[in-house]
């Protein structure tokens, strides 16, 4: 049964372990939804309490716009989330631009003083090895073809244009937040950092998934699986039990 996080429209709780010690908030790739995490909140809970992050503009909140900017939606979600009715320990995971998105929101929390437990980002390179010149599917059809090569979906839906209409609207708002964002140099983390990614992945080789450990000083980790840019669907066990494994070393060393 899936529940809203209080009255926020933001998060969506699909396996709530209301007696697990931390939540983790997960934030989805471009075009991505709250329901994507539905294996992962199975496959944490009852150990972590899992709340996915719904961006306006699809499923539930479909009615609403689209946010086009990355550094604004990052405001909005490290509001919904420090807006929290309790203060229960939470670490924050993004995959692809949800990474990103994660990472900024850290931002955010740190410099409110309520930082997370950890910061869990996959598939997505280390913000100091962004380019201006990084290429991103502008077009439609780029953005098909890109969805083809990453093997996100099957082709039969990409081809069907009253599928592409449900899709678009979201991947056009989010890869043009992407394209306009340009990372701001700062001090590093105090949030210990783990990063993920396949090892067949070309949006996010391991060489610069590494450097994410220079955006942190609270400590690093990097995990290369089997897969592309999805591995997480093929080895959900395998991240699960990292981010378990993680959270419960840092766990320890805090008490």
């Amino acid at each position: 049964m899936t529940q809203a996080t209080g009255a926020t429209p933001w998060f969506r709780n699909f396996r709530p372990a209301p007696q697990a010690p931390l939540r983790l908030f997960a934030l989805p790739h471009a075009g991505g939804s709250a329901s994507f995490f539905v294996p992962m909140a199975t496959a944490l809970s009852p150990a972590v309490d899992v709340h996915a992050v719904q961006y306006p503009g699809r499923q539930d909140r479909r009615a609403e716009p689209n946010e086009t900017d990355l550094e604004r939606l990052a405001d909005r979600i490290a509001e919904a989330l420090l807006a929290r009715p309790d203060g229960r320990p939470y670490a924050l995971f993004g995959h692809s631009m949800g990474a990103m998105l994660a990472f900024e929101v850290a931002r955010r929390a740190e410099s409110a003083g309520v930082g997370p437990a950890a910061l869990f980002v996959s598939g997505r390179q280390a913000p100091c090895q962004d380019r201006a010149d990084d290429w991103l599917p502008f077009t439609d059809e780029e953005i098909i073809e890109e969805l083809r090569a990453l093997d996100a979906t099957s082709a039969g839906l990409l081809d069907d244009p009253e599928v592409q209409q449900m899709f678009l609207p979201a991947l056009r708002a989010d890869y043009r937040a992407v394209r306009s964002h340009h990372h701001r140099p700062g001090p590093p983390l105090r949030t210990p950092v783990t990063a993920l990614t396949g090892d067949a992945d070309h949006l996010c080789v391991p060489a610069k998934a590494d450097f994410w450990r220079e955006h942190t000083d609270g400590g690093f980790e990097l995990h290369v699986l089997p897969g592309g840019h999805f591995f997480l669907a093929d080895r959900l066990d395998e991240v699960a039990a990292i981010i378990t494994g993680r959270l419960l070393h840092l766990s320890a060393v805090a008490a």
